[in-house]
C-alpha cells in the first residue's frame, strides 16, 4: 500500500488538483507541503490535531512539512466558514501565541535543517507595499470569481468588509511566496478553504507559468474537525494547563459510537488494516474497546504514555460503576471564603468548578436528575454541600470532577 493509498483509505482526502502528480510526489517523498495555523489563541486545540497528524504521517514518508504561522494574516479576519468577523488581536498577542504554537508543534513534528520548517508569514506580509501588491498580485484575481466563492457568499448578506475580502489574496500570496522561497509544491487545508487554496495555485501558475508545480489538497472532514473539541466548558486544548490529560482522555473516551472508527482512521497511527478489521465487528462492548484505544493513543501522543496509562486506569474504574481512581481527576480547590460553616451551596459549587455555564444550567441538570455528589443524587437546587475534605461530583453518566477544600 502506498502512502497516497493509505491517506485515501483513512478518509483524509476530499478534493484535489493534479491527482496523479500529487500521488507521485507523496509516494516518492518529494512533496514540500504547507499547512497554515492562525495564532488566535495561546494553545493549539483538538480542531488542529488532524492537520498535525497529517504532517507527521507525511514526514514519516519522507516528505517535508512547512508549518505556516499566520503572524501576518492573523492581523485581519478570515471570513471562511464564519458568520461574524473575527476579533482582531494585537501584534503582541499574536507573537505570544506563535511562541506557544512552536513549543506544542515540536512535540509532533521534527523540525531542523533538512526536516520540517516553521515559517511566519509576517516575514513578507508586513513589509508589503500596497501599490506593489496591486501590480504584482491584484491583476491575477477576478472579483467576479472571488464573489462566487462560498466563503464570501456566506457573508454577503451580513456584510463583508474590504479587510476580509483581501484574505483570499493574502492566503494565495502565502503559497506563492512559499513556492518561491522554499520550493513548496503542495498545500493542504480544510474543505472550507478550497477557494482560497485554488487562488494560490492559480496565482503561481499565472506568475510562473503553467508548468509550475503547485498543487492543492483539502482534508476531508476538516471543517467538521474544527467542531471537534467543543464541550460545555469550551474548547479541548492540547495544553495540559487548559485541558488536563485526564479531561483530554475522557473527551475521546466519550465520543459518539458513530464517530469512533472515523476518529481512529483520521487521528491515530493504529494500522489501517487493524482499524478496518475492528470496523467489521463494531457492536456492543466493542465500541467501548475502540473508544479506550482512541483515547489512549491520542493522550499518549499529546501528553505521554505515563499520563495515558493513568487516565486509562481511572477510566476503567469509573466505567466500572464508580468514581474509582480520583488521583488524576480534574480538581477544583474551594477557598475557605466560599464556605459557610464548612458548607457551600450546590449551585455555587457547580459554578466554581466550571461544570456549568450558569446557575440556570445547574438547576436544569439537577431537575433532570443528572447530578450526584459522593454517589448521592442531588434533586434540590438549594442543597448545601458539606466539604470536610473533598467530594466527587458526577454530572450525567460520564463527567467526574473533584472539589477539594483548600
Amino acid at each position: 500500500m502506498t502512502v497516497y493509498e493509505e491517506l485515501q483509505r483513512r478518509g483524509l482526502l476530499a478534493q484535489l488538483t493534479d491527482e496523479k502528480e500529487i500521488a507521485d510526489l507523496i509516494n516518492n517523498g518529494k512533496a514540500t507541503f504547507y499547512i497554515g495555523f492562525d495564532p488566535t489563541a495561546d494553545s493549539l486545540h483538538v480542531g488542529h490535531f488532524m492537520a498535525l497528524c497529517l504532517m507527521k504521517r507525511m514526514q514519516l514518508a519522507g516528505n517535508k512539512p512547512i508549518a505556516l504561522l499566520g503572524g501576518g494574516t492573523g492581523l485581519i479576519g478570515d471570513p471562511s466558514g464564519k458568520t461574524d468577523m473575527r476579533k482582531m488581536l494585537t501584534k503582541e498577542d499574536i507573537d505570544h501565541n506563535i511562541e506557544c504554537f512552536k513549543k506544542q508543534m515540536s512535540r509532533f513534528i521534527e523540525f531542523g535543517e533538512g526536516k520540517a520548517m516553521m515559517v511566519n508569514n509576517a516575514d513578507w506580509i508586513l513589509d508589503l507595499n500596497y501599490m506593489e501588491l496591486l501590480r504584482e498580485v491584484g491583476a491575477c484575481f477576478s472579483v467576479n470569481n472571488m464573489l462566487r466563492a462560498e466563503c464570501y457568499k456566506q457573508r454577503m448578506e451580513r456584510g463583508l468588509t474590504f479587510l476580509e475580502f483581501n484574505y483570499m489574496i493574502m492566503q494565495s500570496y502565502d503559497f506563492y511566496m512559499l513556492y518561491k522561497k522554499y520550493g513548496c509544491n503542495m498545500q493542504f487545508g480544510g474543505d472550507d478553504q478550497w477557494s482560497n487554496m485554488l487562488g494560490g495555485t492559480e496565482l503561481i501558475r499565472k506568475k510562473l507559468g503553467k508548468d509550475a508545480y503547485a498543487m492543492t489538497i483539502t482534508l476531508l472532514l476538516n471543517s467538521e474537525g474544527k467542531k471537534m473539541g467543543k464541550t460545555e466548558k469550551g474548547a479541548v486544548w492540547l495544553d495540559a494547563e487548559k485541558t488536563s490529560p485526564y479531561e483530554f482522555f475522557q473527551y475521546w473516551r466519550n465520543v459518539a459510537d458513530a464517530d469512533v472508527i472515523k476518529c481512529l482512521k483520521l487521528l491515530t497511527f493504529v494500522p489501517i488494516e487493524e482499524i478496518e478489521e475492528m470496523e467489521k465487528h463494531m457492536e456492543g462492548a466493542e465500541f467501548n474497546k475502540a473508544k479506550e484505544l482512541l483515547a489512549f493513543e491520542l493522550t499518549k501522543m499529546i501528553h505521554g504514555e505515563d499520563e495515558a496509562n493513568k487516565a486509562l486506569a481511572a477510566a476503567k474504574n469509573m466505567f466500572g460503576g464508580g468514581a474509582g481512581d480520583d488521583e488524576n481527576m480534574p480538581t477544583t480547590i474551594v477557598p475557605d471564603d466560599a464556605l459557610t460553616d464548612g458548607k457551600i451551596g450546590v449551585l455555587d459549587l457547580l459554578m466554581l468548578t466550571k461544570l456549568v455555564a450558569s446557575k440556570r444550567d445547574a438547576r436544569d441538570i439537577i431537575k433532570g436528575g443528572g447530578l450526584m455528589i459522593d454517589d448521592v443524587k442531588i434533586d434540590d437546587p438549594t442543597t448545601m454541600i458539606a466539604l470536610d475534605d473533598q467530594v466527587i461530583i458526577r454530572k450525567g453518566k460520564k463527567v467526574f470532577h473533584k472539589a477539594k477544600r483548600a
